[in-house]
């Protein structure tokens, strides 16, 4: 267990790769999802062919503790296990996040991602990431709305789904959307790899066009029949990601 800045005690897998080296990926799961689950220690298992994997359960998921604010707070969790695989010996470290964990991944990028050597990263990596809040223009998300806004929708979305959602509304003018945290990454001089499917039920492919739009010099991979995040992707995509992030962070 580790421990977010704001003091949430956070469960994470380490996995030192067949070809670790000082490079290491950060996964981060998308809702209702943990590093323990099948679907994500799929994509770990493959990304470790290319480096160190740390993955860990975002707060209000797995076994850590707390409530998940959907994207809100979650930049802490990443940048936790950031620290955690610095310290371990990583000197290289990209993220890759998936669905909520896409726009997670990429806010950390923006908020946290070029703080001092000590927890910066290298290049981050959305898959399936959403381009805006509060969407409700597919089947899957109006029902997620739905629950998330009623205490019983709620209890099912922890009971059944195992994610505990915190009802505290998010401040206004609400946290830095996705489009935004592209842009700054990349002005940062962060790499940005945005991936999604053109079969995604939950986010359509305006969401990876927004984003890329906005974050001129990002890189954009849309694939054809892919639909929607860790319980979707192949293991030959995974390892695509993959050496785009060695390939990339090793010409930087």
């Amino acid at each position: 267990m580790i421990a977010s800045a704001d003091g949430v005690a956070l469960s994470i897998a380490h996995l030192p790769g067949d070809d670790t080296g000082d490079f290491a990926f950060i996964v981060v799961h998308g809702f209702a999802g943990s590093w323990r689950q099948d679907r994500v220690g799929k994509v770990m298992d493959a990304l470790a062919s290319h480096g160190g994997v740390v993955a860990v359960d975002q707060r209000g998921h797995g076994r850590s503790a707390g409530r998940t604010t959907i994207g809100h707070r979650e930049p802490l969790d990443v940048e936790a296990a950031v620290s955690w695989a610095r310290q371990a010996g990583y000197a290289r470290i990209v993220p890759v996040g998936f669905s909520m964990g896409g726009a997670v991944a990429i806010r950390h990028a923006a908020l946290l991602g070029r703080a001092p050597k000590a927890a910066r990263i290298d290049a981050v990596v959305s898959v399936s990431g959403p381009g805006f809040w509060h969407y409700r223009g597919t089947p899957p998300m109006r029902w997620l709305h739905r629950a998330v806004g009623h205490p019983l929708g709620r209890a099912y979305l922890r009971w059944g789904l195992g994610a505990y959602v915190d009802p505290t509304p998010w401040p206004q003018p609400p946290p830095m959307p996705p489009t935004e945290a592209a842009k700054t990454a990349v002005a940062a001089g962060l790499p940005v790899l945005i991936v999604h499917g053109d079969a995604d039920p939950f986010f359509p492919l305006d969401h990876p066009h927004a984003l890329h739009a906005s974050a001129p010099g990002s890189e954009l991979w849309i694939e054809p029949g892919f639909g929607h995040a860790e319980g979707a992707i192949d293991s030959a995509l995974v390892h695509r990601i993959a050496r785009w992030a060695r390939q990339t962070v090793d010409s930087t």
